[in-house]
């Protein structure tokens, strides 16, 4: 059964047609992701499903009594509200339940009185009709996941990645029948991402989805909805399926249209041999060659064309010796050594806040470290794709062809061809009259794809991209990644996107607690399976030695008294911490207490078993590895 259908719908904003009579519908429990190029209008297309962009004909209608539910890139949230009244706020009756409930609880607090005790009787028996006790822990449950700990914070003095979280936690918390989500992975770290993942793979509303992140695709999603040139392509399947379908598709065209013009040639050589229409059959015939001449192939989709020059490097890259940075009382990076080759494809990980941009901005000296010594070679240029891209908002007036020009008006290929600034505009797909447009008129995703041709027409031997994939959509990362298999330079990326770095490093730099920064060979997925190996049972305590070599020594180091003692109690003390985490998350699932104070105080203490866990396990690695 549809929850919504779009009907012979046209969107037209003048100089870009978004949709020309599309036809499209949403079924209940379906989940749909939907893409295109940047600038194609997939989110001006999501607002119009969402009622908050206007459609110009056509038809637009929601199954009677459905609820729906809107999470744009940049949420507009209450900034007087706590992230907990925040995610609360599409909840309905439950949650002022649960406001009402606290209300009473706390006037009787102050004493006694039977018309408070009255009320509270029937708030609670409302609350267990429809199961409000659960709201809470869920959210909470939910937050956590997303990395959002205090629940008590102003949204006001959030920063915007923060507030995305808060609005996803929102969204899924109130589970409306159709959920609409525009790229919802940004601002998420890996381990956010697969939870995401796993809980919209078992949600039971329909879902219409825009996102960059393949893997998230392939996962959640059983029907892929293409927007090209103001036409919408349908396939049933996953991203994978659509790739094998949308290959297949391409190759049949091309190979109908080589066989058209195959046959429109020898018709037209008959035509210049002077053939005569004395008969029906020749006239007809002289028709059906007019005919095949009018006949029109829509091209297959431009690709972006990446190809700049680039610049000769030495041996010498960038080397870091003992660099340590930290800001207030926390230390981000911690005596971190190492030498950076011509070759080398890292990628860096790390949780939000771990230290991955301050790291990347100490490498390019836009940091300098606490202590410590970063040597960068001679020969080196950075190209730093940030992800803020701040350069672009220091004139939005401007136009798209001046702030190409300001870099060069003249750009050489890697092939030697000399092309100017607009004929490599039209090679990252913008037209003339993009290009002659303000930059405030580009969309998010646009504005990114031309940040990073400024970036490329530099010609850096050092590429540095943080979050490269925010807003990229995943046609153009695709190129992006083939143009990084032949990039004559070193690669340092920062994402969350695991299947670009499958793609494109060899190496990753994981950023955990207390500055440390442990080293990892392979890409994102053999940097799982080493956490994987290092995730034995405690009560066998045999480790890999593939996740961290040991430094080189003559003499093997013996553990002390002191370590072996304190090895012992780590051995006893983990299982217990495991045993007291798995009664509270039974009690907040399972079981969850009737006063908020008492939820709150269990969800702490299951946020500090956490973190106490992780802790201790590290720490009996690295003494279990001594000890072997």
């Amino acid at each position: 059964m549809p929850v919504l259908a779009l009907r012979s719908v046209k969107k037209d904003f003048g100089i870009k047609e978004i949709v020309r009579d599309a036809n499209f519908t949403l079924e209940a429990g379906e989940k749909v992701g939907l893409i295109g190029t940047n600038g194609s209008g997939k989110s001006t297309l999501l607002k119009m499903v969402a009622g908050m962009e206007s459609i110009d004909s056509g038809q637009l209608t929601t199954s009677s009594g459905s609820r729906m539910i809107y999470l744009p890139q940049q949420p507009d949230l209450d900034p007087e509200r706590t992230v907990l009244e925040q995610v609360f706020a599409d909840s309905g009756e439950q949650m002022a339940l649960v406001k009402e409930y606290e209300h009473l609880s706390e006037q009787l607090a102050h004493g006694n009185q039977d018309a408070v005790m009255a009320r509270l009787s029937q708030v609670t028996q409302k609350m267990d009709a429809i199961n409000a006790w659960e709201l809470e822990t869920k959210a909470k449950i939910i937050l956590s996941k997303l990395g959002i700990q205090d629940l008590e914070a102003k949204i006001e003095k959030l920063s915007g990645g923060y507030r995305k979280r808060v609005a996803l936690a929102t969204a899924l918390l109130a589970e409306p029948d159709v959920l609409l989500m525009d790229e919802p992975t940004n601002h998420l770290d890996a381990l956010s991402i697969e939870w995401l993942q796993s809980y919209l793979s078992r949600y039971r509303g329909a879902l219409l989805l825009v996102t960059h992140d393949r893997y998230f695709l392939d996962q959640v999603t059983n029907r892929i909805i293409e927007l090209d040139r103001g036409d919408l392509f349908s396939y049933s399947g996953n991203y994978s399926y659509y790739l094998e379908k949308k290959a297949a598709q391409e190759a049949s065209e091309a190979s109908s249209q080589r066989k058209h013009q195959g046959v429109l040639r020898r018709e037209l050589e008959w035509l210049k041999r002077g053939a005569k229409a004395r008969s029906t059959k020749q006239k007809a015939r002289i028709d059906r060659v007019h005919e095949m001449q009018e006949t029109e192939f829509k091209q297959a989709q431009t690709k972006v064309q990446i190809s700049t020059a680039g610049r000769r490097i030495g041996k010498k890259v960038v080397e870091l010796e003992k660099v340590t940075k930290g800001f207030g009382d926390r230390t981000l990076i911690k005596e971190f050594t190492y030498n950076f080759n011509p070759e080398d494809r890292v990628g860096i990980i790390g949780g939000n806040g771990a230290g991955k941009s301050t790291l990347l901005n100490l490498i390019t000296g836009r940091l300098e470290p606490d202590s410590g010594t970063i040597e960068t070679g001679s020969t080196i240029h950075f190209g730093y794709f940030d992800q803020h891209s701040d350069d672009l908002l220091v004139n939005e007036n401007q136009r798209v062809i001046e702030y190409l020009k300001d870099v060069a008006e003249l750009v050489k290929t890697a092939d030697g061809e000399i092309i100017t600034a607009s004929q490599m505009l039209e090679r990252f797909l913008f037209s003339p009259n993009q290009q002659y447009a303000p930059i405030n008129k580009l969309s998010g995703g646009e504005r990114r794809r031309l940040f990073l041709l400024r970036v490329l027409m530099s010609a850096p031997n050092v590429l540095i991209l943080d979050e490269p994939t925010n807003d990229l959509d995943v046609q153009t990362l695709a190129v992006l990644e083939e143009y990084l298999e032949d990039f004559n330079g070193c690669v340092i990326v920062v994402s969350h996107d695991r299947y670009f770095l499958d793609r494109t490093v060899d190496k990753i730099f994981a950023l955990e607690s207390g500055g440390t920064v442990r080293e990892y060979p392979g890409n994102y997925s053999v940097y799982l399976d080493f956490k994987k190996d290092e995730e034995v049972p405690i009560e066998k305590p045999q480790v890999e030695k593939k996740s961290e070599p040991k430094p080189a020594s003559n003499k093997p180091r013996k553990l002390s008294f002191k370590e072996k003692r304190e090895l012992e109690a780590l051995e006893a003390q983990i299982p217990q911490m495991e045993e007291e985490k798995s009664t509270i998350e039974q009690k907040l699932y399972h079981n969850p207490p009737a006063g908020f104070s008492e939820v709150q105080k269990l969800s702490e203490r299951l946020a500090e078993l956490d973190e106490q866990i992780e802790t201790a396990t590290i720490r009996w690695m690295e003494l279990s590895e001594i000890e072997a």
